[in-house]
This record gives C-alpha cells, sequence and structure tokens, in this order.
C-alpha cells in the first residue's frame, strides 16, 4: 500500500487518481454488438455467449424446472440467511414510500405530485468469479415494492448453460418475472432493443465490469435509461486511535477483493493507526481465497496522513467514496460534513459487508466519483414522479391574466389564446 503524508490540496487529484479505464477502446466493440443484435435479436445473443461464455444454449430463458431444481441445491442456512437479509431490505425500502402531495397554489388552482412505478425494468447480475445474488435482493426488492410490472434479470451462463442456483433462488423469491441466461454486452443490447426472448425494458439497473458499464452508458442513447454510471468498487475509511486496526484491515480487504482494479484508502489524523493497518492487512491477506486479486487491488490502494479532521473531510469530499467506514472518535463531524459519499457506515461494529447484504441500505452505489452528484439505488429509483393540476373556473381567472403577458413577452400567441379564449367564455 502506497503511504502518503499530509498531501498538498493542490495534489489532492493526483493523490486521490483512480485506476485508469481503457472505455474509448471499448465503444467500437459495444457499439457493433448492439448494431448486432438490434437487427438479429437472439441469434447475435446465442453467438456472443458461445463467443464469450463458452457455452452453446438452445434455450436462453430458464424454465420453471430449472427454478425448481436450483432451490433444491441451496442450502438451508444460505436460504434463511437470504430471507433475513431480504427481510431488512423490504423494511427499508418500504418506509421510503412517501404520500400523495397536494397543494392550492391560488383558489380555484390545485396541483398534486404522485409517483408511479417504472412499469418494464431490467436487473443486470454479474456471474463470473463472484455470481452477486446479493444484488438481487437489492434491486428485485424495490423494483417490487414500487410496483414494476415487469422485472427482467439477465446474468451469463457458467459453461455447462446453468447459473448459479443462489441467483435461481433469490430471484424466485424476490418476485423476478423473467430471467434469461445471457451477458455481458449483449445482455445489455438484448434489453435496449427487446428480442425474442428478451422484452424491451425501460431502464437497466445492475453492476458489471467496464464493458458492461460502457454497454448501460450507450444504452441511455436508445431511449433507455440507466440506474446510474459504475466503474469498479472502491471503499474509503477514516480512522483515528480509537479504531481497530484489524478491524479496518478486514474492511479494506472486503473491497480489494472483488477486483484488481477496486480501490481501497485510509485517511487517518493518527500515523500510529496507518502503521497498525498496513501490518494487519499484510496479514489477513495471505488467509483470502482470492488472495491474488486483493494482492493486486492493494497496490492501488492508499494509506494517507492528515494533521486535522478538517482536512480529512475536506479530502474525503473530494475524493467521493462508493462507500465511506466512519470509525472515529469525533464521528459527529464527520457525520454532519460529509457531502460526497453512496453509503457512509458508522462505528467499529459496522462493517461496510453489513450493506453489502443484510443491513437494510442499498448496495447499488455510484463509484468514480459519481456520489458528487447522483444517489445509490432506492425506492425513487423504480418510480416516476408525475405532476397533476386541475383549475376551475375562479382558477383561470385568478392567474390567466399573468399568463397571457408572459405568453406574448415570449411570443407564443396560440399559447396565449389558449386561456384568453376561456377567458372570454366566463364574461
Amino acid at each position: 500500500m502506497n503511504k502518503i503524508y499530509n498531501p498538498k490540496r493542490a495534489d489532492w487529484t493526483d493523490v486521490l487518481k483512480r485506476p485508469t479505464q481503457t472505455v474509448a477502446d471499448i465503444e467500437g466493440l459495444v457499439n457493433g454488438i448492439f448494431e448486432e443484435v438490434r437487427s438479429n435479436g437472439d441469434g447475435i445473443l446465442k453467438k456472443y455467449t458461445k463467443q464469450f461464455d463458452k457455452v452453446v444454449l438452445e434455450n436462453m430463458l430458464v424454465s420453471e424446472a430449472e427454478i425448481e431444481a436450483a432451490k433444491s441445491l441451496v442450502s438451508n442456512d444460505l436460504k434463511e440467511a437470504i430471507k433475513l437479509a431480504k427481510s431488512n431490505i423490504e423494511v427499508f425500502h418500504e418506509a421510503q414510500k412517501t404520500d400523495r402531495v397536494e397543494v392550492e397554489t391560488a383558489p380555484g388552482v390545485t396541483c398534486w405530485q404522485e409517483k408511479r412505478p417504472i412499469q418494464k425494468v431490467g436487473l443486470y447480475i454479474p456471474g463470473g468469479t463472484a455470481p452477486l445474488f446479493s444484488t438481487i435482493l437489492m434491486l428485485a426488492v424495490p423494483a417490487t415494492i414500487a410496483g414494476c410490472k415487469e422485472i427482467v434479470l439477465c446474468s451469463p451462463p457458467d459453461k455447462e448453460g446453468k447459473l448459479n442456483p443462489a441467483i435461481l433462488y433469490a430471484a424466485n423469491l424476490c418476485g423476478v418475472t423473467k430471467i434469461v441466461k445471457v451477458g455481458g454486452i449483449q445482455a445489455i443490447a438484448g434489453m435496449t432493443f427487446g428480442t425474442e426472448t428478451i422484452p424491451q425494458v425501460y431502464k437497466i439497473f445492475g453492476p458489471g465490469n467496464q464493458y458492461v458499464t460502457v454497454a448501460k452508458q450507450i444504452a441511455t442513447k436508445y431511449g433507455v435509461a440507466i440506474d446510474m454510471p459504475a466503474g469498479p468498487s472502491e471503499l474509503l475509511v477514516v480512522a483515528d486511535d480509537s479504531a481497530s486496526a484489524a478491524f479496518v484491515a478486514s474492511d479494506l480487504l472486503s473491497q480489494a477483493e472483488h477486483g484488481v482494479d477496486s480501490q481501497v484508502i485510509l485517511v487517518s489524523t493518527s500515523k500510529a493507526i496507518i502503521d497498525a493497518v498496513e501490518k494487519e492487512v499484510a496479514v489477513q491477506l495471505e488467509d483470502l481465497p482470492r488472495k491474488e486479486i486483493a494482492k493486486q487491488a492493494i497496490a492501488n490502494s492508499k494509506l494517507i496522513y492528515v494533521d486535522n479532521d478538517q482536512d480529512a473531510i475536506d479530502l474525503i469530499n473530494e475524493y467521493g467514496p462508493e462507500h465511506f467506514i466512519v470509525c472515529v472518535e469525533n464521528e459527529d463531524f464527520y457525520i454532519d460534513n460529509t457531502q460526497n459519499a453512496g453509503s457512509v457506515f458508522i462505528g467499529n461494529y459496522t462493517p461496510e459487508s453489513a450493506g453489502d447484504y443484510a443491513s437494510g441500505t442499498n448496495h447499488t452505489l455510484p463509484t468514480n466519483g459519481y456520489a458528487k452528484q447522483y444517489s445509490g439505488v432506492n425506492l425513487d429509483s423504480f418510480l416516476k414522479s408525475m405532476t397533476f393540476q386541475k383549475i376551475n373556473e375562479e382558477g383561470i381567472q385568478n392567474i390567466g391574466k399573468a399568463i397571457e403577458l408572459m405568453a406574448e413577452a415570449e411570443g407564443l400567441q396560440a399559447h396565449k389564446n389558449a386561456v384568453t379564449l376561456r377567458l372570454n367564455s366566463l364574461k
């Protein structure tokens, strides 16, 4: 890990630089696959599934028989853990429901706002080295609470043409309406345009590698919304001498094991805790099954010492971490002054893993500095706010003259006429 002491503010951009992603090199590939899928549908999905996933599929749609078989392959302990996590996620996201907002802005002019579900949503669930069935809970649970009618899930198959049983179990448990064995760029293209097997959706959610990330961004050019721009996982911990070095090290490694391009950072006002955490990381790293992945991520990571809490929080807000752990004595200072973070974890007994799985908050969060302008996934991500208004005779007389004057000033005579005709009818 790279130790940095008292970096100058002018150098913060370089100090906080994230691992480089070669996005420009990918766009051509993504655009090509999108055009093929738009023209040829399922045939192209199968072609690229054979090329990238090394399996030939006759039928990409997961059957009821496959779902039933998967249930028996998931241990009872894991089933109970998934149910506990689902329950907590439901509680937290149910609490995010809001009532209709209604107000009379002027006598006879009533305006209100209501939220309606996005009818068709697509969920992308990575497979590969870590099948993220927990992400199904984070996306399908709020989609169901919101009332989305179609919830389509795409995930890449293994070399036997199967999906991880836990993915199928969680998807069935959480109300997913269609599960398709397809991954990568072709899955995002399928949900963007629709194919014989995959319905076209209005919004796509879920994490993925840089190919999936670019594919989601290109999907927006075709009228499909996405949850947020995403990149490699990241974690920043602020800690002082009140923190446990072992706990902090375990949290850093929990994100480092996601991928070689993950980034973890420790910011501290204590040189002693920085040294202790560095030693703990080295010790704990040796026992991890994903040690080689974590080791490469740790090489991109930083231990940053600053003199005081104000410099620390300013640096943290400049970075805008996806996950932010606060393990300091003066935690209220950091809570009150955090402006840019995807999700915040407070205290020695709040590991980031809790938010990843079972505390109830959502783990689909903005990365790559997008926490400065994007929220993580929440219930509103699956809803649209619609406004309504009703104006009676008194109301149009109260605001009509103002509308006429403003429309005329903007040179929009038809706008003015629409009001003038109504006002004249009341004379």
